[in-house]
């Protein structure tokens, strides 16, 4: 890849093609296109994380943090029609392949947003992410720091980070981080090990 899937506005050509899928235990079809975060498919990452997370509730906000074309949201609103999920993206490629996928399968319960058009009261009951590791430390602290503290009482969220990109040293950043912005209010444990990955689960106290 010669450019960032971060980039807001990709230049690389936009080949779309159509890939067969299984998304919340389903087989779907799901369009791609290049220079978007793994192109090819769902990524060894978001399917550990799908594979850790436990059921949704049927109903509630649920937020997913740089959706690239779509895996994590499109299982959010398979799993819980009566759901709103919003799923945050930089990369307007992204973005709209996150639209129309959700189109193609039928699911009206998705929003994509750049993460400025989210209101700075938005709350979410749920956050499943594979967090943008690669944009560098302090721009992937000040994603964490302006999501994760909006989980409702109860809410949680649910990261996979590989442990070779600094998983544990980035699980405990996110302890001080909660602890300074919320005493008391946030716990974090590591969920589950597998494939080189670890899953962090971020629970907001009742």
């Amino acid at each position: 890849m010669n450019e960032h899937y971060f980039s807001s506005t990709p230049s690389g050509p936009d080949h779309r093609r159509v890939l067969d899928v299984e998304l919340a235990g389903q087989n779907v079809q799901v369009e791609t296109s290049g220079s978007i975060f793994s192109p090819d498919g769902v990524d060894r990452g978001t399917r550990v994380l799908l594979n850790v997370v436990p059921a949704l509730p049927e109903s509630g906000d649920f937020l997913d943090i740089g959706s690239g074309w779509g895996p994590i949201a499109l299982t959010m609103g398979l799993l819980s029609a009566r759901a709103h999920i919003t799923a945050l993206e930089v990369n307007d490629r992204a973005a709209m392949l996150t639209a129309a996928n959700a189109s193609r399968l039928g699911l009206k319960n998705i929003t994509v947003k750049h993460p400025d058009e989210v209101t700075e009261d938005a709350t979410f009951d749920v956050i499943w992410s594979n967090p943008p590791i690669r944009i560098g430390k302090a721009a992937l602290h000040a994603i964490l720091t302006r999501w994760l503290p909006t989980l409702t009482p109860g809410g949680q969220a649910w990261l996979v980070v590989a442990k070779k990109l600094g998983a544990d040293s980035l699980m405990r950043w996110i302890q001080t981080m909660l602890e300074a912005k919320a005493p008391g209010e946030f716990t974090i444990r590591r969920a589950a090990t597998d494939k080189g990955f670890r899953v962090l689960q971020v629970e907001r106290a009742l």
